[in-house]
């Protein structure tokens, strides 16, 4: 039996970001897949027995279960020693920038993905103000690595991890990265870390993976 089970599913970019630590540290891991679309998180089951939030990712270290993607890579790296804090400076930068995250730049690139790429709404007042919210976060980030080859100094962290999360859906976004060269020179920089995949080529997409 794997050391750790992540219940996850592909499109899931935080998912992803769990995924990918997983990876990079090379740890004993398998992928539980869930239904999310058919409505697995929202059971009654679910919610008892797994996440009492109705979310995925969800991380299960022996007797222990993690959720929260920030919540998780900050576990993953005080288990694994890597791509975590070298001192209480950094460890507080990294916060900073895991819970920006989660509060301006993963919430709006998601929410806008999952509308126009997923749930087919199309353009609506909701789309517009979402792409804008997300634009703006995408240019702080840009300006931020013109000075900075991770977001955390010069060595990729679990904020870099967080970050990237749902940038390598590319054309799903439905906001263009071109714009923004040093986010585009930074995923580079992320692809070339040894253990490195694609989300589709890292997490499951139903049961026939």
């Amino acid at each position: 039996m794997a050391e750790y089970e992540l219940y996850c599913f592909a499109e899931s970019g935080n998912a992803y970001k769990a995924a990918l630590m997983l990876e990079l540290t090379r740890q004993d891991w398998k992928a539980r897949w869930v239904d999310y679309f058919n409505g697995e998180t929202r059971t009654p089951e679910y919610r008892a027995k797994v996440n009492e939030l109705g979310e995925a990712p969800v991380l299960v270290h022996g007797t222990l279960k993690l959720t929260q993607s920030g919540v998780i890579l900050d576990y993953l790296a005080e288990k694994t020693r890597k791509f975590g804090p070298k001192s209480d400076d950094e460890r507080r930068e990294i916060l900073r920038w895991i819970l920006f995250d989660n509060h301006k730049f993963t919430s709006y690139l998601a929410t806008l993905r999952f509308l126009v790429s997923i749930a087919k709404t199309g353009e609506t007042e909701v789309t517009d103000f979402l792409r804008q919210r997300a634009i703006n976060a995408l240019k702080i980030v840009d300006g931020h690595l013109a000075a900075s080859p991770f977001i955390v100094g010069k060595r990729a962290t679990i904020a870099d991890l967080s970050m990237c999360g749902y940038l390598f859906f590319g054309d799903e976004l439905s906001v263009p990265l071109g714009e923004y060269p040093n986010i585009l020179k930074w995923l580079d920089r992320i692809r070339a870390l040894p253990g490195w995949k694609h989300p589709y080529d890292l997490l499951p997409r139903g049961p026939k993976d």
